[in-house]
């Protein structure tokens, strides 16, 4: 059923109160604030509180932190999306990939996700701002893995293959929904094949690297659909993927239809590691840079890394 009650006063839908399994805590604490502290001084974003992200206080006491890119507004505009879209004048600060490393060095991160809102403006899509920023980031300290949550770059191999390039532990696109749904909830710019493509082409670029997606529940897509769309994952050779509830943020967002029962993020968990996926992290909270999937990662990368060693 819709989370969904009409106000007759105001003529408009409202969300009625989220169950008790989504309930969060604000995020308190010296560690937070200290944190916090340092992004505002380094003038940096990052998607944690962009997107008001349920885990931040959780992902930044584990060693974890999702910066943001190339500015705070997007070329392009999902419904579903709480980053601001707007025109942009193709400038790139490019003093923004060592403020990054300072800021990675500072709080002492062991796992750093970039991303970026989409940058269409740029030809190369801004992926040699990603670039520079991950090769900062290892000038800094080699061993800190790095996951490069990109966009499309509209399919461009060649901005691709600059940030696989640059040494990225992990490449993640997300795919966001079904292929039903996608001209709904993504911005006409994002296709769903589109994405397939660029996580099929990390791996063909380099087989090292592993690949990840995310998909939110909640928007009125079918079992057969979802499952439809994790297969499709799987054949683009995709290794983790991460399944959590989206939650709208405003009236003028993209309608959520329903709550999905934590019961359903277990089930889909199982069928997930059934079909493949080296770690499914499936769960109401659970976002795309979700610490159980990257603490996964991190474990597997450095087996691998003292397997060679000791070879």
């Amino acid at each position: 059923m819709p989370r969904y009650r009409r106000n007759p006063a105001q003529n408009r839908i409202q969300l009625l109160t989220k169950p008790n399994w989504i309930r969060t805590r604000l995020p308190s604490g010296a560690n937070y604030q200290r944190i916090r502290g340092d992004l505002k001084e380094l003038n940096l974003n990052t998607v944690c509180e962009e997107a008001n992200c349920p885990n931040l206080s959780e992902c930044w006491a584990g060693g974890t932190a999702t910066f943001m890119l190339l500015g705070d507004v997007c070329s392009r505009a999902c419904r579903f999306c709480n980053v601001k879209a707007g025109k942009l004048d193709g400038i790139v600060d490019e003093s923004e990939a060592d403020r990054v490393a300072e800021a990675v060095s500072r709080i002492r991160l062991k796992y750093v996700v970039l991303t970026s809102v989409d940058r269409d403006d740029l030809p190369d899509g801004g992926a040699e701002q990603f670039a520079r920023t991950i090769r900062a980031i290892h000038h800094e300290d080699k061993s800190i893995l790095v996951e490069a949550l990109i966009p499309d770059f509209r399919n461009r191999v060649e901005s691709l293959r600059e940030i696989v390039d640059a040494g990225p532990t992990v490449i993640a696109h997300n795919i966001e929904t079904t292929r039903s749904l996608t001209p709904t909830v993504r911005d006409p710019r994002a296709g769903y094949d589109q994405s397939l493509n660029v996580l099929r082409n990390s791996k063909k670029l380099n087989s090292g690297i592993y690949t990840k997606s995310s998909i939110m529940l909640g928007l009125g897509e079918g079992d057969e659909q979802l499952l439809a769309t994790m297969k499709d994952l799987r054949k683009a050779d995709v290794d983790i993927l991460t399944i959590g509830q989206y939650l709208q943020p405003s009236a003028s967002h993209l309608r959520l239809i329903d709550y999905i029962h934590p019961k359903k993020f277990d089930d889909l968990k199982k069928v997930g590691d059934e079909m493949g996926f080296l770690y499914t992290a499936s769960g109401p909270l659970v976002r795309s840079s979700y610490r159980a999937g990257e603490f996964f990662v991190a474990r597997l990368a450095r087996y691998k890394s003292n397997q060679r060693e000791a070879n």
